[in-house]
């Protein structure tokens, strides 16, 4: 019988944080979701030398294949371009996408995509995780669990 919450996604992360991607999979797995991660992990990694290639032949079918669009946010992961630009093009493919702070991450580890795209950002919570999946959350915690202020940002009308 196939599980009710199975969910195809795509899993942002720096190769470091290979072991907190099966972390995150496992916090799922106790909340009842079976995960179908289509990221490249030490488990499966991409080999290919070009990043044009990797772009486009890689990366974008497995994101477009996703229904949601995980970010860990660790200390390193606001320094990887590669992570700033899955996150780009995920949102132009309209995933949801969602920030998970892993434990030791601070605020400014969010990387500036993320900052810009996010529809939500919850901390290392398997509830919290999958109702920010789900789109019943839309929130955005700091790296303590606090809601982030709401921020005014300033829209440009097409002409």
């Amino acid at each position: 019988m196939a599980s009710e919450n199975v969910k195809n996604v795509f899993v942002s992360h720096v190769h470091e944080d290979d072991a907190v991607l099966q972390d995150l999979k496992t916090l799922l797995d106790r909340q009842g979701y079976e995960i179908r991660d289509s990221s490249i992990d030490s488990s499966k990694p991409n080999e290919a030398q070009s990043p044009e290639y990797i772009k486009s032949e890689i990366l974008a079918p497995r994101i477009q294949w996703a229904g949601a669009f995980i970010v860990l946010i660790s200390p390193d992961t606001h320094r990887s371009t590669w992570v700033d630009w899955e996150i780009e093009y995920a949102a132009k493919e309209h995933k949801r996408i969602v920030g998970v702070f892993v434990r030791g991450a601070q605020d400014s580890d969010v990387p500036k995509n993320l900052d810009l795209y996010a529809d939500a950002v919850v901390g290392w919570s398997g509830p919290s995780v999958g109702d920010a999946l789900e789109g019943r959350i839309n929130d955005w915690v700091t790296a303590d669990g606090k809601v982030r202020a709401p921020r005014t940002i300033r829209r440009y009308q097409c002409s």
